[in-house]
């Protein structure tokens, strides 16, 4: 009989999450939070600013710090992204260290879809910097999935997604 899997979620796991994202012009507060609850629902603020009116538009930054990934993952999981969310997650990845971002709009609705580099999505992004020791070996088990029996799945491997989004062509 076979075990079910076990899921991490970053929290005990030595990792470190912070998830920022920028509200500006037209951007409603209350929507935002929404789209970050949709994977993040242990972030909070003290006090949700006023909606934008004319002359008065969003202007803030906001950063939520050691959140769970569970939601986040599991979401993943879900959607069977995971080499996809593998290649986006660990494309800046050095020192430990990495940086991905998220669509806003795309989250409202809980659906994953990761940002190509130099590109931002209309209703803006959801950037989520993970760090810790062995963050590329976490990375590997967090989206591992049973197709990785028949072709392995590591960081930066010859199968990785190019810089623009697109599939590499492997045999």
């Amino acid at each position: 009989m076979d075990e079910p899997r076990l899921r991490l979620t970053g929290t005990g796991e030595g990792l470190t999450t912070t998830v920022v994202t920028v509200l500006s012009g037209a951007d409603s507060p209350q929507r935002v939070m929404q789209s970050i609850h949709s994977f993040f629902p242990d972030a909070t603020l003290e006090l949700l600013p006023d909606e934008p009116k004319f002359g008065a538009p969003s202007s803030a930054a906001w950063t939520f710090e050691n959140l769970s990934m569970q939601t986040f993952l599991a979401a993943l999981h879900e959607q069977r992204i995971l080499d996809t969310a593998l290649d986006c997650m660990s494309r800046n990845l050095a020192n430990d260290q990495t940086e991905f971002s998220i669509s806003r709009q795309a989250a409202i609705n809980e659906k994953v879809s990761f940002a190509i580099l130099g590109k931002e999505p209309l209703g803006g992004l959801i950037s989520i910097q993970l760090s810790g020791n062995g963050l590329k070996e976490w990375l590997e088990a967090a989206t591992w999935h049973n197709g990785r029996t028949q072709v392995p799945r590591t960081v930066d491997d010859e199968r990785a997604m190019l810089d623009d989004g697109e599939a590499s062509t492997w045999h």
